[in-house]
């Protein structure tokens, strides 16, 4: 069970990032990865979704 967590974990710098507030930040290459977008209107979203507005500014 151990060696299938380590598979699942993203590389720091990669993936993610931790901000100056200790919170975790994920890469645009992350969500490319993950093939969708989650909606929640992450900073690095390369699907461009604008939570404010609910809706996609630009497709890729």
């Amino acid at each position: 069970m151990n060696d299938q967590s380590k598979e699942n974990k993203g590389m720091e710098g990669e993936d993610f990032y931790y901000t100056p507030e200790g919170y975790k930040c994920f890469t645009e290459k992350h969500h490319l990865n993950r093939g969708y977008c989650c909606k929640n209107g992450c900073r690095h979203c390369p699907y461009g979704y604008d939570k404010k507005t609910e809706s996609f500014k630009n497709r890729i």
